[in-house]
C-alpha cells in the first residue's frame, strides 16, 4: 500500500462520513465517532499543534489508554510530518527519561493526571519538554506549570486556525511520502536501554494491509483496543489496520471493565497476548470450581469431548456421526455459552502473538469453537511475518511465511526474515542496526526454529536461551526453557514461570501461582492464609503445584527431543514477578537474566539440595514508595520419568 496514514483517514471520511470509526465508553456509555468527525478532530488538533510549535520531522510522545483524541493526536502528528512515539502508560516515571530525551521530544500529549505528574517528575531530566498536553482534566484544575494545557485548548485554538488557513491540513498531508518515518515504538529493554525501532508509513501499512488481506477483514468487522497502544502488536491492529480496513475500534473505559465491554462488543476480530488468554481461562476454571456437582460433571464431560472433537472440526475434517452429535449438544449446553461468558462468541479470527503460547492452552481455545490461531513477528518486522491460515492451526508452529517475506535459517538456527515491513533502522544507533540487518536486507530475529515439512515455521525458543543438559542422566541433551514454562502456565493455578538447566545437570523452575486461583482454591479447602507470602508457602500449595510439574513431566517424557528437561526440583516464589521490580518487560516478558543474579541465592539452594532458603527482596510499591518481602521457601522435588520411545 504505497500511501500514508492521514490520506487514509481522509480516503474513509470522503467514502463513507458516517461510517462509526471508533467508539469510547465514558460512564457506562457508549459513545461513537464517525470518520467525517476523525478526520474534522485530527484537523483541528493538526492546526493546534503547528501552532504552538510542533514542526516536520520532530517527535511528540503519547502516553495513555487507547482513547479517541490520543490516536486523532498521533494522525495530527503524522498530517504535520511528525513522528508519534507512542510511551507505556504503566511505565515509572525515570523509564520514561531515555525514550524522551533519546528522540529529543518537546512534546509530550497524555491521558490524564497520572500521566502528567509523571512528565512534570521529570522535567528537570528533560529540559527539553517544553509541552505538557492532556486529554482527560480531571483532577488538574489547580495546576499551573508552564507549558501545561488541555488538549481541548488544542483543538479550539486548531478550530479557529483552521478557518483561517483551510488549505493548510491538505497541503501538509499532500507533503508526506510512504517511505516517510511514521512512527517510533521503543523495544522492551531487556538489555540495557530501550532501543527506538524506526518504521515508515510503507512499512506498517502494507504489513497491516497483508494481515487484513490475508483473513478477509474489512469494514464490518469489529474490534476492542484495550493493550498499551506503546506495544507494536496493539498498534497495528487498532490503528495501521483500522485505517487500511477500515473496521471499527472500541475503546474500553477502564482496564477493569474490559470483560463487561468485550461482552457488549462481541468483537469479530480479537488480538491477545498468551497472559490473557490464561486469565480468562482462569476466570472460567474458578467459576467452575464454584459450581455445583452437576455443573461440573457436565462441564468436564463436554469438555473431553471438546480435546477430542473441536480441533478437528475447527480444521475442516470430517468426524463420525455421533462424535459430531455429542459437540453439538456441547455447543448447546457448554461452549456457546462459555464462548458468550468470555465475551468471545462473535469472533470470526481470534490472534495470539507477542510470545509463544503453551499447547494445551491453545488447544483449549480452538476445541470450544474460537478460530484462534498464532502468528509470529515482532517490533522491528511491523508484527506480520507468518500467520497461520484457516484449517491450519497447529499449536506448535506459527504459521507460514505471509505475503512478501522470505525466511531462512542461519547455520547455528537463527531465523532470518527478509519483508516490507522491515524496520527502517534503530534510531540513533547504528551499530545496533548494523547487528539485525546485513547489507543485503535479512534481519536477525535472535529466534531459534524450522520449517516443517508442510512449510509451517516452528519455534523453538530465543537462540540465546536455548542451551543443553550438562552432566547426569540427560547430559547432552536440549534445553528450552520457554517451552516448559509455557507448558507449566497452562495450569491454572500457575501464574509465571522461571526456568533454569543450561550447562547444569538438571532442571529447576520458580514459579508464580496465581493468587486468585490459588486463593479461591484454598478457600473452599478452608485453608487460611494471610496474603501471597504465607499461601505461596503453604505445604497444601506446593503439593498443588507439583502435581502440575510431574504431569508436565509425564507429557515432556514422550517428547524425543525435550525429554531432558523435565523439571527435577521447584519452589514458589515469596512474591510476584513485577515489572516495576525489573523481573518482567512491559509487555510482561520475562528478564530471566536480571531474575537470575536477583534471586542467585535461590538458584544455588536449588542446584544445592537444600529444602529450605531464606530470602529478603525490595520491592516497588504503585505509589513509589520501596519495602522489603522476606521468606524462608520452601525447596521441593519433582518425580521425573525415563523418555518415552516412539513407535518406529
Amino acid at each position: 500500500m504505497r500511501t500514508t496514514f492521514p490520506r487514509l483517514l481522509l480516503q474513509h471520511a470522503t467514502q463513507r462520513p458516517q461510517a462509526p470509526a471508533m467508539r469510547e465508553k465514558e460512564y457506562g456509555i457508549w459513545q461513537t465517532t464517525d470518520w467525517r468527525g476523525m478526520a474534522a478532530l485530527v484537523q483541528h488538533i493538526a492546526g493546534g499543534l503547528h501552532q504552538l510549535g510542533l514542526r516536520r520531522g520532530e517527535h511528540l510522545v503519547v502516553i495513555g489508554a487507547n482513547r479517541p483524541n490520543l490516536y486523532a493526536t498521533m494522525l495530527a502528528a503524522q498530517s504535520l510530518g511528525a513522528i508519534p512515539v507512542p510511551l507505556y502508560q504503566d511505565a515509572v516515571a525515570p523509564e520514561c527519561v531515555f525514550p524522551i530525551n533519546n528522540a529529543e521530544v518537546r512534546f509530550a500529549v497524555v491521558e490524564d493526571q497520572e500521566q502528567v505528574d509523571k512528565m512534570l517528575e521529570i522535567r528537570e531530566q528533560c529540559p527539553q519538554l517544553t509541552h505538557i498536553l492532556f486529554d482527560d482534566p480531571r483532577g488538574l484544575r489547580n495546576y499551573d506549570e508552564p507549558g501545561l494545557a488541555g488538549l481541548q485548548e488544542v483543538v479550539a485554538a486548531g478550530r479557529v486556525f483552521t478557518e483561517e488557513h483551510p488549505d493548510f491540513f491538505q497541503e501538509q498531508v499532500d507533503l508526506a511520502q510512504p517511505d516517510d518515518v511514521a512512527a517510533m515504538f521503543f523495544t522492551s529493554g531487556t538489555t540495557g536501554n530501550p532501543k527506538g525501532v524506526v518504521h515508515t508509513h510503507f512499512s506498517l501499512l502494507n504489513r497491516a494491509e497483508v494481515g487484513a488481506k490475508f483473513d478477509k477483514l474489512g469494514p464490518a468487522d469489529e474490534v476492542l483496543a484495550y493493550l498499551p497502544p506503546a506495544w507494536i502488536g496493539q498498534n497495528i491492529f487498532s490503528y495501521a489496520q483500522w485505517l487500511a480496513c477500515g473496521y471499527v475500534v472500541n475503546c474500553p473505559e477502564s482496564g477493569s471493565t474490559v470483560t463487561i465491554d468485550l461482552k457488549e462488543i462481541g468483537p469479530t476480530y480479537y488480538f491477545a497476548p498468551p497472559r490473557v488468554f490464561e486469565g480468562l481461562l482462569t476466570s472460567v476454571m474458578i467459576r467452575m470450581e464454584d459450581a455445583g456437582a452437576l455443573k461440573r460433571k457436565l462441564f468436564h464431560h463436554f469438555m473431553d469431548v471438546a480435546r477430542q472433537v473441536g480441533p478437528a472440526l475447527m480444521d475442516g475434517k470430517s468426524v463420525g456421526l455421533g462424535a459430531r452429535l455429542s459437540y453439538a449438544l456441547g455447543n448447546l449446553l457448554v461452549y456457546g455459552p462459555l464462548r458468550n461468558t468470555l465475551g468471545l462468541s462473535r469472533v470470526r479470527v481470534a490472534y495470539t502473538a507477542g510470545e509463544a503460547i503453551g499447547p494445551d492452552l491453545f488447544s483449549f481455545y480452538r476445541s470450544i469453537g474460537i478460530n484462534l490461531k498464532q502468528l509470529y513477528g515482532s517490533t522491528e518486522t511491523a508484527v506480520f511475518v507468518c500467520l497461520q491460515p484457516d484449517h491450519e492451526a497447529k499449536a506448535d508452529t506459527v504459521g507460514v511465511p505471509c505475503e512478501g517475506v522470505e525466511i531462512k535459517l542461519a547455520d547455528n538456527g537463527e531465523i532470518l526474515v527478509k519483508s516490507p515491513g522491515l524496520l527502517k533502522e534503530y534510531y540513533k544507533n547504528p551499530k545496533a542496526t548494523e547487528e539485525v540487518l546485513t547489507a543485503d536486507g535479512w534481519y536477525h530475529t535472535s529466534d531459534a526454529g524450522f520449517l516443517d515439512a508442510s512449510g509451517h515455521l516452528k519455534i523453538i525458543d530465543r537462540v540465546k536461551d536455548v542451551g543443553r543438559i550438562k552432566g547426569g542422566a540427560n547430559d547432552g541433551a536440549m534445553f528450552a526453557p520457554k517451552y516448559v514454562e509455557n507448558k507449566l502456565k497452562f495450569f491454572s493455578h500457575i501464574k509465571e514461570v522461571v526456568a533454569y538447566g543450561d550447562q547444569r545437570d538438571q532442571v529447576c523452575v520458580m514459579v508464580n501461582i496465581d493468587f486468585d486461583a490459588v486463593g479461591n482454591w484454598a478457600e473452599r479447602r478452608n485453608l487460611p492464609y494471610a496474603g501471597y507470602t504465607d499461601l505461596a508457602q503453604k505445604p497444601e500449595v506446593y503439593e498443588l503445584i507439583r502435581e502440575c510439574v510431574e504431569k508436565v513431566n509425564a507429557d515432556l517424557s514422550r517428547d524425543a527431543l525435550l525429554a531432558g528437561s523435565q523439571v527435577s526440583r521447584f519452589l514458589v516464589l515469596h512474591k510476584e514477578l513485577d515489572a516495576d521490580d525489573g523481573e518482567l518487560t512491559r509487555t510482561n516478558k520475562v528478564r530471566r537474566g536480571f531474575i537470575a543474579d536477583k534471586y542467585s541465592v535461590l538458584i544455588d539452594a536449588l542446584y544445592g539440595g537444600k529444602t529450605e532458603q531464606y530470602i529478603e527482596t525490595q520491592v516497588k510499591f504503585e505509589d513509589g514508595r520501596t519495602g522489603k518481602v522476606s521468606a524462608t521457601l520452601r525447596l521441593s522435588d519433582a518425580k521425573t520419568f525415563p523418555a518415552v520411545k516412539q513407535a518406529a
